[in-house]
């Protein structure tokens, strides 16, 4: 499942972002647990059940690793599985489990997309090749709190949001506009 646009929308790279975040947490702290990644307005977060907590430097090493894997040129690929075969891939994660037997419930289809050794369960949006994603476009934004699935009774988990442009230029603009903001 290739994406059929040539010219990627800004959604598409905030998508494929939000994937190598979470492959970059992952690098970091291998039994992370993955809740989900989607795209906001503006850029994308993803949620994760850490093994420990994460300071502002821990985001810096994480943008480091998502320029790395947009440097090596990394394709996004997608599939559709059977609920089966998802539940084999994604055993050791319990949201992506949860979630896994919900759409098998509502007969959803479920697709993976693949980028690198990362794996998600995923409705995709996402560029072809990592050379699409401008590195300087985007920033990790912040930390915050989160349940999964929005729920207190849930299991609370570590937010990270990034934004995300088609441009530095357009990424300062906005962290400008933030920061008059701010000052208000």
């Amino acid at each position: 499942m290739k994406n059929a646009a040539a010219t990627p929308s800004l959604e598409a790279v905030r998508h494929s972002l939000a994937h190598l975040l979470a492959m970059a947490v992952l690098k970091k702290f291998p039994k992370t647990k993955l809740g989900i990644g989607p795209v906001i307005e503006h850029g994308f977060y993803y949620d994760f059940k850490l093994p420990k907590s994460i300071s502002h430097e821990d985001l810096k090493e994480f943008e480091e690793s998502m320029r790395v894997y947009i440097a090596q040129k990394i394709d996004f690929t997608g599939e559709e599985v059977t609920p089966l075969k998802a539940k084999k891939i994604f055993k050791d994660q319990p949201f992506k489990l949860e979630l896994i037997k919900e759409f098998a419930k509502e007969k959803k289809k479920l697709t993976l997309y693949r980028s690198g050794g990362f794996t998600d369960l995923c409705r995709g949006g996402h560029v072809e090749n990592t050379t699409e994603i401008p590195p300087d476009g985007f920033m990790l934004q912040k930390i915050a709190g989160a349940y999964w699935r929005g729920d207190e009774k849930n299991a609370p988990l570590v937010r990270i949001y990034g934004l995300a442009f088609a441009s530095k230029k357009e990424l300062d603009a906005h962290c400008a506009f933030l920061e008059e903001a701010r000052r208000r």
